[in-house]
This record gives structure tokens, C-alpha cells and sequence, in this order.
């Protein structure tokens, strides 16, 4: 039983193993990039559904949101 079960846990662990270098060979480039473009935009929408205006610069603040979530799209695509 001790050997099954031993053979069993090294088969799981080598499927483990197979599966998370599979899955860095297939990583998703510049994740940071990424998180950046999403942060942004959870940024941009909590401007836009805000209350006030942020003494009056919430408009500004939205405009160079838009232009770096471009730039940081521009820069994947020219990675690409």
C-alpha cells in the first residue's frame, strides 16, 4: 500500500511539474504591463463615477489616464 501510494504521489507530482513549465513556456508577456493597464482603468472608472471633481482636476486627471493606457498599449504592440 506504502509503495502505491508513494508511486502514486511521485506520478502527481511529476504532472505538477510537467504542467507549471508548460504553463511558464505559454506566460502571458509583460505581466506588469498589464496589471498597469488595469490599474489604470480601475482608476479611470472610479474618477468617472466619482461625487466630486477633485478640485476640478478629475477631468485632467481622466485625459492623462487615456493617453498612458495608449502608451503602455503602444509599447506591447511594438514588443510584438
Amino acid at each position: 500500500m506504502t509503495m502505491t501510494r508513494r508511486s502514486t504521489l511521485a506520478g502527481v507530482a511529476a504532472v505538477t511539474g510537467l504542467a507549471l513549465a508548460a504553463g511558464a513556456a505559454h506566460a502571458e508577456p509583460h505581466p506588469r504591463i498589464r496589471a498597469a493597464i488595469r490599474a489604470l482603468e480601475d482608476a479611470k472608472n472610479d474618477l468617472e463615477h466619482a461625487a466630486h471633481d477633485f478640485g476640478g482636476h478629475r477631468v485632467e486627471a481622466i485625459r492623462a489616464i487615456n493617453a498612458a493606457i495608449e502608451q503602455l498599449h503602444e509599447a506591447l504592440r511594438f514588443d510584438r
